[in-house]
């Protein structure tokens, strides 16, 4: 039997209008959407269940990170070693009295840093010497035996130095720079003398001995007050010529006597 359900509508209420609901639903609406907005972030910044190549990256990570780690304490044990190897040998070589200077083997840029700075610590000279990276050598010095800038030039051109060649190099070097100063000189004489001589030119006008009988013939003017030399000489001796100053003062004196005499008179 069918159910007849039967509604009453009051009259009097008044049935909202399709706008009114889109207004009350619009609030609604947003807060939705920013909820769900906000709750999309938060599941985006979580992170994703590893799979099972994510796994085994981050092993092979951590296996590389572990081999590098031990490769670094490998080379830091390698250097201690080294550091205290060479700071062994300088000690000893410093001790030996018969020993100027020591010529190491070839060995890396790293190794050479270490051993210059043990040799400076221990107060000796370094140098490094050789022209490719795979050859460079070391050589330390006693400060009393530091290396001459002509011993360090040898050894940087591959040569073994030898003191008796050296001085031979140096006595010739002097030679030429002797023989250089000399030509320098003679040609600074060459252009310092005239290119023609000036009797041979003007031979026409003064002719050839007349400047040589001017000379011969040159005699001073005695209107010039020009004195020999020899009559410049004084060839009295001391008594002389102290005696001819006193009578010079008597003399003065009696002249100032007669002249204040007939002064008075007067």
């Amino acid at each position: 039997m069918p159910i007849i359900l039967i509604f009453f509508v009051d009259m009097r209420m008044r049935i909202p209008s399709p706008r009114m609901i889109l207004n009350n639903m619009l609030p609604v609406v947003i807060i939705q959407s920013k909820m769900a907005d906000l709750l999309g972030s938060i599941l985006s910044s979580m992170e994703k269940p590893p799979t099972v190549g994510d796994k085994e990256s981050r092993r092979k990570a951590r296996e590389q990170a572990a081999r590098i780690k031990k490769m670094q304490e490998d080379e830091k044990k390698k250097k201690a070693e080294f550091r205290k190897r060479m700071e062994k040998e300088v000690s000893e070589f410093i001790q030996d009295t018969k020993q100027q200077k020591r010529k190491y083997n070839p060995m890396g840029k790293i190794e050479r840093s270490i051993l210059h700075d043990v040799a400076e610590v221990a107060g000796l000279a370094s140098f490094s010497f050789g022209e490719d990276e795979e050859s460079r050598y070391v050589m330390i010095f006693k400060k009393e035996f530091a290396p001459s800038d002509d011993e360090l030039e040898a050894y940087r051109k591959g040569e073994e130095w030898d003191p008796q060649k050296a001085e031979y190099r140096r006595r010739l070097k002097e030679q030429a720079a002797l023989e250089e100063e000399e030509a320098a000189c003679k040609t600074q004489k060459r252009a310092a003398s005239p290119s023609s001589n000036y009797r041979d030119k003007y031979s026409h006008l003064i002719g050839t001995s007349s400047a040589k009988d001017a000379a011969h013939t040159l005699e001073a003017n005695q209107a010039y007050g020009m004195v020999p030399v020899a009559n410049k000489r004084d060839t009295r001796s001391i008594e002389q010529a102290m005696n001819e100053i006193r009578a010079k003062k008597r003399q003065k004196t009696g002249d100032e006597d007669t002249g204040a005499g007939s002064t008075s008179t007067s």
